[in-house]
Order: C-alpha cells, then sequence, then structure tokens
C-alpha cells in the first residue's frame, strides 16, 4: 500500500477501475459486477475508482453493494466530480449512447465545477456508494472548465480536505498539460492520468516527472489504450482512445508483440508494467468485467518483466 500525496489515504499497487461494471460499451449483470469485484479483493486489490458518469450511477451503486460488510479502514474509493447527474422526465426507452454506457437515459449528465455542484456531487455518490466518506476525490475531465474548475471546484475540494470530509482530492484526465497546470499551481494529492503514459503514448512523461519532484501520485488507468494493448492480438480489440485504431497504431503493437514474445512478456504484461515503473505511480488502476479478467491481470501485475525488454523496445523507437 502507498500513500497518496501528502495525504493519509492508502493505495493498493493495483487498483480497480469501475467504468466497465457500470455496463460501459454493453451491458454486465449484477451478479457479474458483484463478483468481479469479489475477485478483485481476493486479489489483493484495495483500492477502487469510480464516478457518477460510469453508467450514470451505476457503477457506484454496484461498487458500494460489493464492498458493503468489509471493514471500512481496510480499503480506499475515489469518485468524481464535475458532472451532476439530473433526472430525465418520461425518458421512455432511450439508452445512453452518448455517453457510451449501456444503461437507460434515465439522468441526463450536467458539467458543474461550481463550489456547490462539487458538495451536491460528492453528497449524492456517498449516497449511491452507500459509504460513509470517500478517500479521495478526483475533479472529473475538467477541460473546458479550467475557470471555474481552478477558482471554485478545487477550493471546495480544499477546504472538504482541510474539514476531514475526505482524505485526499486531485484532478483525473485523460490529458497530461492541464494535469501538469494543476501539480504547479495547487496543493492536489494525486492525478489520474488515462492513456497518455503507455507504450503507445508516452507523452505524459513530463507529468509524471514534475509529480516526482512535487510529492504528488499519479494513479495510471488507461494503460492499454482502450484496448489494442490488452491481448497479444492487436486485431482482437483494435481500439485506441475509444475509437478505431488505425493501421499504423496496430502495426506498432504487433512490432511490441515480436519484441515482447523474445523475452517471454505478454503485451499487457509490458503495458502494466510499463505505467508502474515510473517512481510517482502510486497505483495501476485496471478495468474488468468478468472474475476472469480480474485474475488475469493481477497475474500480469505481479509477473517480472527483464529489464532488457525495456532496452530493446527503447531501441525499436515508435
Amino acid at each position: 500500500m502507498t500513500v497518496l500525496g501528502g495525504s493519509g489515504v492508502r493505495v493498493s499497487a493495483l487498483g480497480f477501475g469501475g467504468a466497465v461494471i457500470g455496463n460501459l460499451y454493453r451491458e454486465v449483470s449484477e451478479a457479474a459486477a458483484a463478483e468481479t469485484v469479489a475477485a478483485a479483493w481476493d486479489a489483493g486489490v484495495r483500492y477502487f475508482d469510480t464516478a457518477p458518469h460510469y453508467g450514470l450511477g451505476l457503477a457506484e451503486r454496484r461498487l458500494g453493494a460489493a464492498l458493503a460488510g468489509r471493514a471500512r479502514n481496510e480499503f480506499s474509493v475515489s469518485t468524481k466530480v464535475g458532472r451532476i447527474l439530473e433526472p430525465v422526465p418520461n425518458p421512455g426507452r432511450t439508452r445512453d449512447v452518448a455517453g457510451g454506457f449501456a444503461v437507460p437515459a434515465d439522468f441526463a449528465r450536467r458539467w458543474d465545477f461550481s463550489a456547490h455542484g462539487v458538495r451536491r456531487s460528492l453528497e449524492s455518490s456517498v449516497d449511491r456508494l452507500g459509504l460513509d466518506h470517500v478517500d479521495l476525490v478526483l475533479l472529473h475531465d475538467p477541460d473546458e472548465h479550467w475557470a471555474q474548475a481552478i477558482a471554485e471546484a478545487y477550493p471546495a475540494l480544499h477546504e472538504l480536505r482541510s474539514q476531514g470530509v475526505v482524505g485526499a482530492i486531485g484532478v483525473g484526465m485523460n490529458q497530461w498539460q492541464m494535469l501538469r497546470r494543476f501539480v504547479t499551481d495547487t496543493d492536489v494529492d494525486a492525478v489520474m492520468l488515462a492513456g497518455r503514459y503507455t507504450l503507445l503514448d508516452s507523452s505524459g512523461e513530463p507529468l509524471l516527472d514534475e509529480c516526482a519532484r512535487r510529492g504528488v501520485s499519479v494513479l495510471a488507468a488507461g494503460v492499454f489504450n482502450g484496448g489494442v494493448l490488452a491481448t497479444d492480438d492487436p486485431t482482437a480489440h483494435a481500439v485506441y482512445d475509444y475509437l478505431p485504431a488505425s493501421p499504423q497504431v496496430v502495426g506498432r503493437a504487433r512490432r511490441m508483440v515480436e519484441i515482447c514474445r523474445r523475452h517471454g512478456v505478454a503485451l499487457p504484461q509490458a503495458a502494466i508494467a510499463h505505467a508502474a515503473r515510473h517512481p510517482a505511480v502510486a497505483s495501476v488502476v485496471l478495468g474488468a468485467r468478468s472474475p476472469e479478467e480480474v485474475r488475469r491481470n493481477a497475474e500480469l501485475f505481479r509477473a517480472p518483466v527483464p529489464e532488457e525488454l525495456w532496452e530493446e523496445l527503447a531501441a525499436a523507437g515508435p
């Protein structure tokens, strides 16, 4: 377990990403969601991440139910703020197509990085989770909302941390440049970086280096870049950052498979290990939709990777 930044919140080196149990792309049954979280616990995972955005609150409800009855001091949970869920009158049979989740569109998301919005969102999340508190709260995707996020949302989180309502605060995004601004201009404990420190895209390395210098913890997410790095066959799930992977990206991934095989390493194993290698990374956060995926991820996470692999991958270039 590693402490996040200057907080007292501890996370396991392998974390569980809750988007998938919110029916990301396709449905996951209630039973499968519960079994998947239980498998993560059995694999030693003690850090669980979620957000209202994931399945319009479904992921939070499922995660809370799956963790119910476990000693609260044995695990940490993060959720996110920045999107308010508002009930949709007479939603009918519409689905959450725009959000990418296979759930009824009973709620609509509304951006809100105001201080009131932060508190309202957190209160709703705690209620859905059925917990007495959330350990870490992250501003979620403030890309187009820097002014309000820095002027209103961040001070609200800072106050909540000072009051002991939450243990740690931070920001989660798919880009690294604005995250670095938060790291240099505020007193966050952690950042969650998705997809920008991977075998295919290490552009976020300056952010990680800055975090290491300042004692800010990094939660590495999206290490498979959406799926193209998730297996030894990059064509099996040729998705890169939520879109179909280009032939060039698939070609790069295939070359990496060949290099990994020479060292007895699976491509997803290398993808996980690459993120975990940086000293600023406190946890690698992986999503899963079944107990089998959880156990496979845990096995890959624990498997050693020879140093020579990194040297050959670096020599191969982009």
